[in-house]
């Protein structure tokens, strides 16, 4: 199983970035997908979640109103856009499948892919 999360980079305050998340080795449905992030020096916090039918979304408040999380079952990839970037969202970002949302809120996952760098410049 392998999450391959990408489209990070080097962006300026404000701009907007959309990350893709392609999961192979298993079927994307059943399971609930989340975002986390990881600054350096800081632990690894929840960012996004969403349920597996797509219905259902949930963001820690640090983003709510400027990130939006999705996915498309039929091409098992989960996205997180993000808009009006901030130096503080500057981290390494990881997508994860997971049994629920209470799980995923507490960073507990079946699989974590590896993260795609974000910088923001001020």
């Amino acid at each position: 199983v392998q999450l391959q999360a990408s489209g990070g980079g080097l962006v300026q305050t404000g701009d907007s970035l959309r990350l893709p998340c392609v999961v192979s080795g298993l079927t994307l449905r059943p399971y609930h997908m989340g975002w986390f992030r990881q600054a350096p020096g800081k632990e690894r916090e929840f960012v996004a979640a969403i349920t597996w039918g797509g219905a259902v979304s949930f963001y820690a408040d640090s983003v709510k109103g400027r990130f939006t999380i999705s996915r498309d079952n039929a091409k098992n990839t989960v996205y997180l856009q993000m808009n009006s970037l901030k130096p503080e969202d500057t981290a390494l970002y990881y997508c994860a499948a997971g049994a629920n949302i209470t799980s995923l809120k507490t960073l507990s996952a079946f699989y974590w892919g590896q993260g795609t760098l974000v910088t923001v410049s001020s």
